[in-house]
């Protein structure tokens, strides 16, 4: 059984290993997933009323005005807008799926790395990896599966949406560490890992309200520079041990870690299985 305080332990150990290699992958996940808002100012409308002589006149004025409008050219206006608007989505939704999905597969393999050893910018080029190994088709129809099957829970009501969310939430890692696994697997393996730990990971995630109001507070730039990396590699840190509960052996073998620990490779440290090292103490496992 995993706790919030074992795991953010071991983020800490890992950021502080990697920290600035982690803060720009955590900051181009931010933008990619949309973690960051954009504050938009409200325009300040007023109307000067002050040369009108009553209710009548501005009656009146309002009237011939819009009896003088080219409705003929409105509509056309307002049809060209639909159409650009319509084709602005479209390129956006096609972008999210082509594009930055993979992206976010890759970055999740850089935290995955991260969580074995030290990882420097030579590693950047993971990121991009999806697009060089084969394995882009596949990446892109999970992931799509992934957003389109949560948004369509959403549509029923909020909290189906939110559960579904957190079923999928491995889905991006099985992919980064194995992008040859079959949607179906995919899929029923982050259910796997995530039965019965729903309700955890999202205390854990709650867990990091105080962090996000600091973040708000410095417009961000505690975001960046530690709540971000934080939260990624405590998530990485939460993969790492639901994992072993998977019944299939589908882990990266390349990446180092023990094969006997827990009957899995996965071991989120590099050192002997029997200890894990933390600031110069011995913790059994």
């Amino acid at each position: 059984m995993w706790t919030r305080s074992e795991l953010k332990e071991k983020a800490k150990v890992y950021v502080k290993r990697s920290y600035w290699p982690l803060v720009l992958v955590s900051l181009i996940l931010a933008v990619i997933t949309g973690g960051f808002s954009n504050g938009g100012n409200s325009g300040n409308y007023s109307t000067d009323w002050s040369d009108s002589v009553d209710g009548g006149d501005i009656a009146n004025r309002i009237t011939g005005s819009i009896t003088g409008i080219n409705w003929a050219l409105v509509g056309g206006i307002m049809a060209v807008t639909a159409v650009f608007a319509i084709a602005v989505i479209a390129i956006a939704v096609a972008v999210s799926i082509f594009v930055l999905n993979p992206i976010e597969v890759g970055c999740r393999r850089y935290f995955i790395e991260a969580a074995y050893g030290e990882v420097t910018m030579k590693n950047i080029g993971v990121l991009v990896q999806a697009f060089k190994d084969g394995k882009y088709g596949n990446i892109v129809k999970t992931m799509f599966l992934r957003d389109l099957y949560q948004f369509l829970w959403t549509l029923l009501l909020v909290i189906p949406g939110i559960v579904k969310s957190y079923e999928y939430r491995m889905i991006p890692y099985i992919l980064a560490e194995n992008p040859d696994v079959t949607t179906e697997e995919a899929f029923r393996l982050s259910k796997e890992m995530m039965d019965g730990e729903k309700w955890e990971a999202f205390v854990l995630d709650l867990s990091f309200i105080g962090w996000a109001l600091v973040a708000g507070i410095t417009c961000g730039i505690a975001g960046i520079f530690w709540v971000n990396p934080y939260m990624n590699m405590t998530g990485t840190a939460l993969y790492e041990t639901l994992k072993r509960r998977a019944k299939v052996d589908y882990y990266d073998k390349s990446l180092g870690g023990y094969e006997n620990v827990y009957g899995n490779p996965g071991a989120y440290m590099d050192q002997a299985p029997q200890d894990y090292y933390e600031d110069g103490n011995i913790r059994d496992l």
